[in-house]
């Protein structure tokens, strides 16, 4: 999450505060001007809803546990990092994580039907009802939505540098990494069996469907079918492009010859020289073996009007 000056504080929750919801609200998420009227909005309903503000990263984790009995469900105000960190102090509990998407991306948001509407996300909390989904240990680290290597890795690295924030600057960037994209070696290690060892262009290890913005890098993953989705993407002609993005955004990724798509409920070892991780967006430095494994039902997420979700296969 980023670091914020403002400083952590809490209003008292109200009788009207059914569902003991607490608004986690990271101010220095995304584009300034919309955090700026949520936040706005959030301090006009300070009567019925309870809210902080945090610091950093570091605050959030001691406030969630420092006040875990006072609320059932916990709204992360921010964007994926901000999601991210509230998740992982959630995850093997019996409270709910629920999203206010300020981010960039909001790759999460948008898979689980989050919105900017705060009186739909009122209204989903009054109902209550929630959806168990698996999430993806890295090394003991939290996935929850889609990490790896490669071109979305490598942006994420550079975009954590960069002062602007928002869609537009995230495009330039990417447009600009990948001009300048070379392949890296992987092996893969499925079980006892290695089934890659070859050059790529990207690796990605998916528990939902997409990067963000409706980029959809693994089309048909789905957050509780307890499996790992790994989509890899081999060197192609960079003149091959533009129908790369025109198939992501359209579901169609894994049309393409040079994508190959692996569905496994077993523990991955990847071994790479490559050391520019994300997770859920967050860039990482991994060195040595990388050890991947899918934890079934471990986190409750709040159900909205827009999630499709299917219930778990039994």
């Amino acid at each position: 999450m980023e670091k914020s000056s403002v400083n952590l504080r809490m209003k008292i929750p109200s009788a009207e505060d059914s569902a003991k919801a607490l608004f986690i609200l990271n101010p220095t998420a995304g584009v300034q001007p919309v955090n700026f009227f949520v936040s706005r909005d959030l301090d006009r309903r300070k009567n019925k809803i309870s809210i902080c503000k945090s610091l950093n990263k570091a605050d959030t984790e001691s406030f969630i546990r420092n006040n875990f009995d006072k609320h059932d469900v916990y709204i992360a105000a921010g964007g994926d990092g901000t999601v991210h960190t509230v998740a992982s102090e959630l995850v093997g509990t019996d409270k709910v994580l629920g999203v206010l998407p300020l981010g960039s991306g909001n790759g999460f948001a948008k898979e689980f039907g989050f919105n900017l509407n705060l009186r739909s996300l009122l209204s989903a909390i009054r109902r209550g009802e929630s959806m168990d989904i698996d999430v993806i240990e890295i090394n003991d680290m939290l996935c929850l939505n889609v990490a790896g290597i490669g071109l979305d890795s490598f942006v994420a690295h550079s975009f954590n540098d960069l002062k602007l924030r928002g869609f537009l600057p995230y495009i330039w960037l990417t447009m600009k990494t990948f001009l300048h994209l070379r392949p890296f070696h992987v092996k893969i290690r499925c079980g006892d069996e290695e089934i890659v060892s070859e050059e790529l262009f990207v690796l990605t290890i998916a528990n939902t469907r997409q990067f963000g913005n409706y980029a959809f890098i693994a089309p048909h993953a789905l957050p509780n079918d307890g499996k790992i989705d790994l989509v890899l993407i081999r060197p192609f002609p960079k003149i091959f492009g533009p129908v790369f993005v025109f198939r992501l955004f359209t579901k169609g990724i894994n049309k393409s010859k040079y994508v190959r798509h692996i569905r496994t409920n077993k523990e991955i070892i990847i071994q790479t020289d490559e050391t520019r991780f994300h997770i859920d967006g967050e860039p990482f430095r991994i060195s040595g073996e990388v050890v991947i494994r899918i934890k079934k039902e471990v986190l409750k997420v709040l159900k909205t009007s827009g999630n499709k979700f299917p219930p778990r296969s039994a």
